[in-house]
């Protein structure tokens, strides 16, 4: 079946230039049953890859049209049948329009009318159609639109959703215009038939797409992209999710696995934007953000890791107080020796004499903080013959004041705490070192992963069906930048580990 797909998508890209992911996106629509919009200006091979994708299918026939805000019903659905008419029925011809087309090809389709737009949701939703008093049910297997520019009305925003895959389609780049000026006009030869898809053959393939699994690494994936387009304001329906889903696993089965992959992720650029712009928004966190495949979140152990280093950080600087053999708690005094006072009076000197307070019957015994000499003190309060002065009712003898300690005049210290760091329990260092230890061990299983994916990435992306030439290169630059920022946080969380194990010990 993958061969056979492979023959399918070169015919279609025959002599398309630059249309490798238009096409890809349109076969793979087409087989998982949905639809793609083309947006792009006219003469850009819209309408040539919606004929050849007809004709890749065994049965069933094409319809085209060209919608313009004048057009009718008749125009897509059938003209009214004129017999039914005359037997009161109101029914319509339907052979050789849209109801009968397998493949349409529907162009200005934002042009659609109210008097056309209800009929073509049911077509496009439920491939069915209200024919009289009859819903029939259709051929179609995918409808292409096309037009020039997004719908500004909000009634269209319904249509609009029905196209799950959407692509940009630009002109052919200078680079590439020889190579279409060099094309010759001879007719593409027609494809065998029995090369040709019938429709048993797309429902088996959409049959055997439902049983392939969603793994865990795919959901991490889609997680986190779910939550980089809320953060970015991009709404993206519970339904469209569904609709994804189901592409992907289209996308696994037709290359031969039976789980989704990484790299079917891919496909999410083309279904999630609702302007063109927020394509390489997507595009861009997707290359980044391919690690997540294998379980490696940067954001996420970044900030792990952070917290780590953080903690580390407060922890080896913490102190405590230290304490004497008696358990006393240690001060520094005024000159520097420790003490288990935790304030202190320094006796205050000037010029290298003690100085002393005023006797305690003075309203300012310290002299404005400056305190007293001995010759100051008998100058002021002390007679000069005996060196005498009345306190408390006796005569005291200036050399009895200055030895009283009470008389000294000093300077009140608060003594600073004596801090040393501060020493951890081994049960404390041995759970830290156990825990940073895991993160270290995990960051290197997730490396490994992330290099196995590297190692298997020119393969997985070449024999894909649905991902161009030329991604394979920027998957590696992104896996190498993935696997460079994975060791580098093996390395921060293993020198956390050290230092944790080098914390003083109790």
């Amino acid at each position: 079946m993958k061969q056979r797909l492979e023959k399918l998508r070169d015919y279609l890209l025959h002599d398309l230039i630059e249309r490798e992911t238009a096409v890809r996106l349109a076969l793979l629509s087409a087989i998982a049953g949905e639809h793609l919009l083309l947006i792009g200006a006219p003469g850009t091979a819209k309408s040539i890859l919606a004929r050849r994708l007809h004709l890749v299918f065994s049965e069933g026939g094409y319809f085209e049209r060209l919608l313009t805000r004048f057009s009718v019903p008749e125009e897509l659905f059938g003209p009214l049948s004129i017999k039914a008419l005359e037997n009161d029925r109101y029914e319509r011809l339907t052979h050789g329009y849209l109801p009968s087309a397998n493949i349409a090809f529907i162009d200005e389709v934002f042009k659609a009318n109210s008097a056309i737009l209800n009929a073509l949701l049911t077509i496009l939703n439920e491939r069915e159609f209200d024919n009289g008093d009859q819903r029939i049910k259709l051929p179609l297997i995918a409808v292409i639109g096309a037009s020039n520019e997004l719908p500004d009305n909000p009634e269209l925003d319904a249509l609009y959703d029905r196209f799950l895959c959407r692509y940009k389609v630009s002109p052919v780049s200078a680079e590439a215009f020889p190579q279409l000026l060099a094309l010759s006009d001879s007719e593409q030869q027609p494809l065998p038939e029995n090369e040709r898809l019938s429709m048993d053959t797309v429902r088996e393939i959409q049959q055997q797409a439902r049983k392939v699994k969603l793994p865990r690494d795919v959901m991490l994936l889609l997680d986190s992209l779910r939550l980089h387009l809320q953060q970015n304001n991009l709404y993206v329906s519970d339904r469209r999710w569904r609709k994804v889903i189901k592409l992907m696993q289209v996308s696994a089965v037709t290359n031969e696995r039976d789980s989704i992959s990484v790299w079917d992720c891919w496909l999410l650029q083309h279904c999630l934007w609702d302007e063109p712009r927020h394509r390489d928004l997507i595009s861009d966190w997707y290359q980044s953000h391919m690690g997540i495949g294998s379980g490696f979140n940067h954001e996420r152990l970044e900030k792990l890791v952070h917290t780590w280093e953080t903690s580390l950080q407060s922890e080896s600087s913490s102190t405590i107080q230290s304490k004497n053999s008696a358990g006393e708690l240690l001060y520094e005094d005024a000159d520097g020796d420790p003490t288990p006072l935790k304030e202190s009076n320094e006796p205050a000197e000037r010029d290298g004499e003690f100085l002393y307070l005023a006797p305690p019957d003075e309203d300012d015994r310290s002299n404005n903080g400056n305190g007293y000499t001995r010759d100051e003190l008998l100058e002021h309060f002390f007679d000069d013959i005996y060196q005498q002065c009345h306190i408390n009712g006796e005569w005291q003898h200036i050399n009895a004041y200055t030895r009283g300690s009470v008389n000294r005049f000093a300077h009140h210290h608060n003594n600073r705490a004596i801090m040393e760091v501060a020493r951890h329990a081994d049960a404390f260092i041995r759970g830290r070192t156990r825990e940073t230890q895991a993160i270290f061990d995990d960051i290197n299983t997730l490396k490994e992963k992330l290099q196995q994916q590297q190692l298997s990435l020119e393969q997985s992306i070449t024999e894909h069906l649905w991902i161009p030439a030329g991604f394979n290169e920027k998957a590696a630059q992104s896996l190498t930048q993935a696997i460079t920022a994975a060791k580098d946080l093996a390395d921060r969380i293993e020198r956390v580990t050290a230092s944790y194990a080098g914390l003083p010990r109790e």
